[in-house]
């Protein structure tokens, strides 16, 4: 009484222990992240001085007006930096989870936009006693993202990210269905 032609059936499989792994990664770098963004904004007075001081050492014939303007500029262009890189990693997250096809391709180049903004980092924002915290933290949450994409490379998780959806056959055991 079964049909070898029996209708394809959408089941759920679990994604493998490496994607479960890579995706923890991805989320300890969010937590890391977020709190490089609060304690970034937190020390904002302490660094100010000491990038105007920076800026101040690559030309020192202008007015204190364009060093405080420029250590502004400095400051907000990477604090918005850092929260893009955040929230689209958390986007990308999503969409990878979702089996997005090339989005690995997407969150690589998050990561090398990551490590270029750790470097103009510590050259220009992260310095004194309250910038030691922060070089560790990012280059922590830099670690963590190296991590989980090398964990979303292993080929199981391959496998998983390259069938898009999950089919099997009525009648099918769910168990055969997910090798």
């Amino acid at each position: 009484m079964s049909n070898p032609n029996a209708a394809p059936v959408m089941v759920k499989v679990p994604p493998p222990a490496s994607i479960r792994l890579a995706q923890l990664m991805w989320v300890l770098s969010f937590v890391f992240g977020g709190f490089c963004v609060v304690y970034f904004f937190i020390i904002r007075k302490e660094q100010l001085p000491l990038i105007e001081d920076a800026v101040r050492a690559v030309d020192s014939t202008r007015p204190d007006a364009v060093y405080a303007s420029a250590a502004d500029i400095v400051f907000w262009v990477c604090f918005a930096i850092m929260v893009g890189l955040l929230l689209a990693q958390i986007t990308l997250l999503v969409s990878f989870m979702s089996r997005r096809p090339g989005i690995r391709w997407w969150q690589l180049a998050t990561f090398i936009a990551q490590v270029l903004l750790y470097l103009v980092v510590i050259q220009l924002v992260a310095m004194g006693p309250q910038g030691t915290l922060l070089r560790p933290a990012l280059l922590l949450q830099c670690g963590l993202v190296l991590l989980a994409l090398l964990l979303s490379t292993f080929s199981r998780a391959m496998a998983w990210t390259a069938r898009r959806h999950d089919i099997r056959r009525a009648g099918q055991d769910a168990t055969a269905s997910e090798l």
